[in-house]
């Protein structure tokens, strides 16, 4: 009965097991718990930000007095054009966060299916891929980035996500190409073609379980990687346009004026670093968890 033996062998049938396990390692472990907590708040603050900023974070709130310090009323002072600066906080948030994620799936979306299309193909095929990903892998990010936007010009927020994500797909389709490369021949893989299902069904039900695991550490380590990209690019110039605010447009605005308006600079970036610790602390976590392999083989 090869078809039941397919599905038994299946990734999918020890699927809960591994998921109950790792969910337990998980909870038990204190720093997860503190970073899990600290994302929630975060990603929480960015959702509600409409309901939850005490002013438009757009508009100037009373131009006779500019760049006010912390207060009872402005909790985290105001800018130089008197805009609350809790509020364009919250704000960008939601556009860093959104930028970040949204790039990652676009990443992690074309790695899989470039990776998975190498790895189960093999011979010349596998060879033609793996040397557009060496391409892509010797330029660094950074400096393909600045060449992509400097000749861009102004970007908007699809043009970004659209650009993040296509600069950092291939480390991602080498981790899949790998796993199935290595699920492939296994017995579950074997069993399901010889049963008589189709390549796609055996890549996308048999083999793909096995080699995307290693992508939930990816995913959310290239998160916090890509924040912090998002960051700098926004730093220089090259982020969303004003009027709208992410934290590195709210970082540069505040760079003049650190000595005499400190929280300008000082909030934005405590909000940038507590978040990235945050998230790297929940990639490291998972890793650990996971012993840096793949799901166990049935």
């Amino acid at each position: 009965m090869p078809a039941l033996v397919a599905l038994g062998d299946s990734p999918l049938a020890g699927r809960s097991w591994s998921a109950g396990r790792l969910a337990s390692s998980l909870t038990r472990d204190p720093l997860f718990a503190a970073a899990a907590c600290t994302l929630l708040l975060v990603a929480l603050a960015a959702l509600f930000a409409p309901w939850l900023a005490p002013f438009d974070p757009d508009r100037p709130i009373d131009m006779a007095a500019r760049a006010l310090p912390p207060s009872a009323q402005h909790w985290f002072g105001t800018d130089t054009l008197n805009r609350d600066l809790l509020s364009r906080i919250l704000f960008g948030a939601r556009i860093s966060l959104a930028v970040s994620l949204l790039s990652v799936a676009v990443a992690m979306l074309m790695g899989t299916a470039w990776g998975a299309i190498a790895g189960y193909a093999g011979g010349w095929i596998d060879a033609l891929l793996m040397r557009v990903v060496d391409a892509g892998l010797a330029i660094p990010r950074i400096l393909l980035l600045l060449s992509i936007v400097s000749l861009w010009g102004t970007l908007t927020m699809p043009a970004i996500i659209v650009v993040l994500g296509f600069t950092g797909w291939f480390g991602a389709s080498r981790l899949v190409r790998d796993g199935v490369r290595a699920s492939k021949e296994r017995d579950y893989a074997v069993a399901a073609r010889a049963s008589g299902a189709t390549p796609f069904r055996v890549l996308v039900r048999h083999v793909l379980p096995h080699a995307l695991t290693p992508m939930l550490v990816a995913a959310t380590l290239g998160v916090g990687h890509v924040v912090v990209i998002e960051a700098g690019l926004s730093f220089l110039g090259y982020g969303v346009a004003p009027p709208a605010a992410t934290w590195g447009t709210l970082i540069r605005d505040g760079r003049e004026n650190v000595a005499t308006a400190w929280w300008l600079s000082v909030f934005p970036g405590l909000a940038l670093a507590i978040t990235v610790l945050a998230i790297n602390v929940l990639g490291d976590r998972l890793r650990t968890a996971l012993g840096g392999r793949q799901l166990p083989a049935p």
